[in-house]
């Protein structure tokens, strides 16, 4: 039988507490442990969904009663709806510095955006050719794959990568380059100042992936001279299914409906033919998710309210204190893709020598209530690079987070570490579970495992 669980009560860091920066939903859960008792949940998986901050739930509990169909509807609930819709557009595409002849599109999440951004660049035709790097988040490689592309590996420095794209460039000219603004798997920063300049010079358009980006920094899509920028609401502490494609109006006009449906078109005969809206309702087939939009826009004034660098001393002060306690766990990597970066947002990589990535996470969760991502985080290409590609775990952290849930990470690895495991575990549906595993479920839901769809296992693993 499993033995109890003895949890560490030494204090492995030494520093200043660092206290939330903003509410959120779920800060004071509890989770039960496999021993039968209750901590509190530390979230260190902002990365993958960050909770919803408390500004955002209050303001969509403010419209609900307000809710109903847009744009067409002359009731007082639809004009208040549709009024609330367009205003959440303008919102979203100043919390991004957004140029005041951008398109704002309501989409469902990033990969939604970015795959909008790939027809509109395939329609024009096959020489747009689109170049990528290989160390990007699968929704910023896969779209591409469907059209002419180039692949650029990426290079041991920033310096040498940067240079490569404009080898690339030069070499042949692109349609596009498509970019992340930091990696979901390390945290660290391209330049993308530097890399839309030379895109620009060579007569290329460029994209970033600011997934990960626009949660931990302040953007100003205009002074970057990016032309096309594509986030999520639920990386934004706004899981409520919306996201948006900001960016230049001209490609967007000319792209076939990402959406065909009702609010797309302007007329359509008896025949079929249809004569379709510009963007941005040429892409936003059917009912619009209002309340998503609502939601992501009460996240960007919440976020835009902070006084400036405060978010970002907030998380440099976390990931120092994570990677200063990492290098004390024997065995610990911290996962690096550039040896000149010296930025990065709060998402820390990492690997312990001899613990297997997803075990290890079920045991941090089962043990100590401690939530952190493991698997190959949907960059297998750049994990191949890292050299595991088994995979390797990955703390986040963001506005709702602080000191106590970077110490609690140390101190769980440290104890395992050095005491090994306290209960049994097995794989199930490809995934590291209890065994038994006898916590209670909420009363709305269950245990049940997740059938194996065959899926990647990157798949929970964005």
């Amino acid at each position: 039988m499993p033995t109890a669980i003895q949890k560490p009560t030494s204090a492995t860091l030494i520093g200043d507490d660092v206290p939330p920066l903003l509410p959120v939903t779920g800060h004071d859960l509890t989770a039960p442990l496999v021993d039968g008792t209750l901590v509190r949940y530390a979230n260190l998986d902002y990365a993958a969904s960050a909770p919803a901050l408390r500004a955002v739930a209050d303001h969509v509990a403010a419209v609900l009663p307000y809710y109903a169909s847009v744009h067409r509807g002359a009731g007082y609930a639809s004009q208040v709806s549709t009024a609330l819709y367009e205003s959440a557009r303008q919102e979203i595409g100043a919390f991004v510095g957004a140029r005041s002849d951008d398109v704002v599109v309501v989409t469902r999440n990033t990969t939604d955006a970015l795959s909008l951004l790939a027809n509109a660049v395939r329609a024009r035709g096959d020489d747009a050719e689109v170049l990528v790097l290989d160390l990007e988040h699968h929704a910023n490689l896969l779209p591409w794959t469907a059209g002419p592309h180039r692949l650029l590996p990426t290079q041991r420095t920033i310096a040498a990568t940067v240079a490569a794209v404009e080898a690339a460039l030069t070499e042949r000219p692109a349609a596009l380059v498509a970019v992340t603004g930091c990696s979901n798997v390390t945290g660290e920063l391209l330049p993308i100042r530097t890399i839309t300049a030379l895109a620009h010079a060579h007569g290329a358009r460029v994209v970033v992936d600011a997934a990960q980006l626009a949660p931990h920094r302040r953007i100003d899509l205009a002074r970057l001279g990016a032309d096309y920028l594509a986030l999520s609401g639920h990386k934004l502490y706004a899981p409520f299914g919306a996201g948006a494609l900001i960016g230049r109006r001209d490609w967007l006009d000319d792209a076939p409906p990402h959406l065909p449906g009702g609010g797309a078109v302007r007329q359509v005969s008896a025949d079929g033919v249809a004569t379709w809206a510009p963007a941005p309702q040429r892409h936003e087939g059917g009912t619009p998710n209002v309340i998503g939009a609502a939601a992501l826009a009460a996240a960007c004034r919440t976020l835009s309210s902070l006084p400036d660098g405060a978010l970002e001393r907030h998380e440099a002060a976390l990931a120092t204190r994570l990677i200063a306690g990492l290098a004390r766990v024997p065995g610990a990597r911290v996962l690096r893709i550039w040896e000149d970066s010296t930025n990065r947002v709060g998402v820390v990589g990492f690997t312990i020598d001899g613990h297997d990535p997803g075990r290890l996470a079920a045991c941090l969760s089962a043990e100590h209530g401690i939530g952190v991502r493991d698997g190959r985080f949907c960059a297998h290409p750049l994990l191949d690079r890292l050299g595991v590609p088994g995979g390797a775990l990955r703390a986040s952290f963001g506005a709702g987070s602080g000191s106590a849930d970077v110490d609690r990470l140390v101190e769980a690895l440290h104890d395992v570490v050095a005491n090994g495991e306290r209960w049994t575990y097995a794989l199930s549906a490809g995934r590291w579970t209890p065994s038994p595993d006898p916590r209670p479920a909420p009363q709305w839901a269950s245990w049940q495992a997740a059938p194996d769809t065959g899926a990647s296992p990157c798949t929970p693993s964005s």
